[in-house]
């Protein structure tokens, strides 16, 4: 049998991707995909280490430094030191990008209906059961290298 799942999930994911940036374009906030994720992951847990913010986006470190470097320069976030570990880099939320929760919350909610639209909440929730356990499998083949 011919499997089409991670064919599917990548031509989804772009589409998504291009209608979430137009929304927020119309919408007047100017943030990238990437910067986000990460946005998305500071608002529910402020103040994390460069590695937490990669860990909980599955976006690389190299990725993560790179759109910080970017949003650093936007004002949407800002560096310090740890000072219980001076090697380590704190990221935190400027009052810019707090003050630009509701309306990305707007925005991805609309996005959400746009993606269940035609669901009943029984195949939302069965559908989304689905996507959890792909990613627990990929998640935990990331870290032990099994399958």
């Amino acid at each position: 049998m011919e499997t089409r799942g991670g064919f599917y999930i990548t031509q989804i994911k772009q589409l998504q991707d291009r209608i979430f940036e137009r929304l927020l374009a119309e919408n007047g906030i100017e943030i990238s995909g990437g910067q986000g994720r990460i946005l998305f992951i500071l608002w529910k847990d402020d103040d994390l280490t460069i590695s937490e913010i990669s860990e909980k986006t599955s976006l690389a470190k190299n990725t993560v430094s790179a759109v910080i470097d970017g949003m650093v320069n936007k004002g949407i976030v800002e560096r310090s030191i740890n000072p219980q570990n001076r090697r380590q880099t704190i990221v935190s939320l400027t009052e810019y990008a707090k003050s630009l929760q509701a309306e990305y919350e707007a925005v991805s909610q609309q996005m959400n209906d746009l993606f269940y639209q035609g669901f009943s909440e029984k195949e939302q929730v069965q559908f989304e059961q689905y996507l959890a356990r792909i990613l627990e499998t990929l998640t935990e083949n990331l870290h032990t290298g099994r399958q």
